[in-house]
This record gives structure tokens, C-alpha cells and sequence, in this order.
């Protein structure tokens, strides 16, 4: 028994001290989802979000770069922004500060009665934030390294799969909250040793249920599979679209986002925001050339939410209830040296990078 490996301690799944220091050492210091880049078509344009229990901003500037800063007034603290839009500046709601579009404070009412304010030494907190396939992500680590240094064949895989990726916009985001601890809910996602037996669909649908693999790329867990009749898929598929047509993949960037494409080239995403220690919003996101809402993606979206979302929501919230018990011990992990369908090498790996993160 001494040479099992098995899964992480219900404590890390339940214990808020480990918890925030997961929002330290995890989400503080990794690449996160903020939006698309066509949120952001034009100078001025901004969006507000949340990570964790920072509030932060994306606006592009008038030289047209995209840049993430912390939603704070340099003043006295009040948030400066809210939900979506456009500006021509930036004015704090409580004393009207102002700021330029690209941060620089332009004005605070009344200073040139204080000495020695300089108003060139204040700026907005800024965040490193990058541009990945449209896909615009943001990390409060200045040390980090580059999305393409952490996810070094994520760009050129995405590619192949998709040609029109350039040309994908958002046509739908879809938020569910899960009771449970966001490792739960990715976990779940990151194996399929579950899905012959909880998720009907599995075994009965398009794809060859034998031919599915996880396999750690770096800190990317790589999903593949391929398809058994993709004329049974409901809807059209253009085979010359692509080599990979009829193949369903994902890439899942730790610690919280997935990129998923389906046969036919339609791509949606996951993306987990970890709420507390033992709640999580998990967001689907449906894209399409252009931004059209295109029918085979809404009815895929529909399909999904109805049957595969549905019944991982149970899934999850069931694990969440049963690591609170005391009668569970940390069962072994199956770690077939093949890897397939049945193995979970996925959540080991998920581990070794948690403790790897919370190590000090």
C-alpha cells in the first residue's frame, strides 16, 4: 500500500486557511481569464471583473494597447469603475479625481493649493495582462512567467484545430454556482474515469469513448479524442475545415481555464472562479466567427447545460458533502501507466501543482 498515490486530504478542500492562501500562492500568481479582446474595440472601451476579492479594470488606450489596472481611486480608495462601457476618461465618483485613459492621474481638484503635489507621480495600480488567441488574461505577478512560457504548445494546438480562431467572438456566457471547493469542480473536469458511468451521454454519443486521453503538457492537461460518425452530430460539420474536423480536444491551462473544442470546430470555454472555500462559479463561454449566434452553437449550449453541466453540478456538490464526513480517508488514485479513458494521471498532476504552489 505504501507506493499508492492518492488524492489530497479532505482538509484541502474544506479548511478556509488553506484556502486563502490558495488565493495567495494560486490565483495571485497564475494567468486568469479577464474577457475577449473584442470587448475592447476601441479606445475608451473598459470592462470591470473580480478576481477573488480584487477589483480590477481592462480599457484600451488611445494608442490602441490593452491595459488591466486595479479598480481603486489613488485617493482615498473608492472603486472608479463599474460593469462595461466607454470613456473618454477615467473620474472617481466620490471626489472626481480624474485619469487619463492609460492611468496617469490628469487632475485632482483643489491640489495646486497643497506643496509639493506632483501629480505626475500618481498613477493607477497597473496589472500585467496579455493578449492569448483574443483571449485576454491577467496575472498580479510581475515575476511570472508569459502565458506562452507556461503554456508552450497551447497557441500552435488551438490553431490547428481552429482556423477561424482570429475571427471567434463570445455569443454566449452561460454562469452556474456550484456548493463546492473550486478544485472539486476541476478535478471533475480534468478526468473522464467518471464519465462512462455518470454522464449517459459518454457512451452513446459521437465520439469514441475508448479513444479518450488526459495527458499533462507542462502545467496543461491535454484532452483528446476523436469521433465515431460525425454525421451523427447534430449539426453540420465541413470536413475540410481542418485535419481535425471530427476530433474533439481541450486544453486546460492551470489553475482555472480550459479552452474545448468540439468536432466542426466549435470552441467553448470553462472558466472557474473559486467564490469561497466551498462555493465556486463555474462560466461556459460559446464563441462563433464574428460573434453571429449561430445555431449550432446556441443548440450545443442548450444541449450542454441540459445534460452534461446538469448532472456535473450534482457530481461535485455530492463530493463536496462527502469530504466533510468522517468516515473519508483519501482513497487511492488509478494511475494506469497507459494512461486512457480510465486513469486519473490528470488529478494527480493537479495535485503535484497545488503543492508544488502552496510549498514554501
Amino acid at each position: 500500500m505504501g507506493g499508492l498515490i492518492r488524492a489530497l486530504e479532505a482538509r484541502y478542500y474544506t479548511d478556509p486557511a488553506i484556502f486563502a492562501r490558495e488565493v495567495e500562492r494560486v490565483f495571485f500568481r497564475t494567468w486568469q481569464f479577464a474577457g475577449h479582446v473584442s470587448q475592447l474595440a476601441k479606445p475608451g472601451d473598459y470592462f470591470a471583473l473580480r478576481l477573488i476579492d480584487q477589483g480590477l479594470f481592462l480599457m484600451r488606450g488611445g494608442d490602441g494597447e490593452i491595459r488591466a489596472f486595479y479598480n481603486v481611486c489613488q485617493h482615498r480608495a473608492h472603486e472608479l469603475v463599474q460593469g462595461a462601457g466607454s470613456l473618454r476618461g477615467i473620474v472617481c465618483p466620490y471626489h472626481a479625481w480624474s485619469y487619463e485613459i492609460d492611468g496617469r492621474l490628469k487632475r485632482a481638484r483643489n491640489s495646486d493649493k497643497v506643496e509639493g503635489f506632483d501629480k505626475s507621480a500618481i498613477c493607477l495600480g497597473q496589472v500585467r495582462v496579455e493578449n492569448f488567441c483574443g483571449f485576454l488574461f491577467v496575472n498580479l505577478d510581475d515575476e511570472a512567467p508569459s502565458m506562452a512560457e507556461a503554456f508552450p504548445e497551447v497557441e500552435a494546438g488551438l490553431r490547428d484545430y481552429l482556423p477561424k480562431l482570429d475571427r471567434l467572438q463570445p455569443v454566449e456566457w452561460i454562469a452556474v454556482e456550484e456548493q463546492c471547493n473550486w478544485k472539486v469542480t476541476v478535478e471533475n473536469y480534468s478526468e473522464c474515469y467518471h464519465c462512462g458511468v455518470a454522464h449517459p451521454s459518454f457512451t452513446t454519443g459521437v465520439i469514441d469513448p475508448k479513444s479518450y486521453d488526459v495527458r499533462p503538457q507542462g502545467q496543461c492537461l491535454r484532452h483528446t479524442t476523436t469521433a465515431v460518425d460525425a454525421t451523427a452530430m447534430s449539426y453540420e460539420i465541413d470536413a475540410g475545415e481542418s485535419a481535425h474536423a471530427g476530433d474533439y480536444s481541450s486544453w486546460f491551462l492551470w489553475p482555472a481555464f480550459s479552452f474545448q473544442v468540439y468536432p466542426g470546430g466549435l470552441l467553448n470555454t470553462y472558466h472557474w472562479r473559486p467564490l469561497a472555500v466551498d462555493r465556486t462559479e463555474v462560466v461556459r463561454g460559446w464563441y462563433a466567427p464574428d460573434g453571429e449566434r449561430d445555431e449550432a452553437v446556441l443548440k450545443m449550449a442548450e444541449q450542454d447545460r441540459d445534460t452534461t453541466l446538469a448532472e456535473d453540478v450534482r457530481l461535485v456538490e455530492s463530493v463536496q458533502r462527502g469530504l466533510t464526513s468522517r468516515g473519508y480517508r483519501a482513497g487511492p488514485l488509478i494511475l494506469d501507466p497507459k494512461y486512457g479513458v480510465d486513469s486519473e494521471h490528470s488529478v494527480r498532476a493537479l495535485k503535484d501543482w497545488l503543492l508544488e504552489a502552496l510549498a514554501d
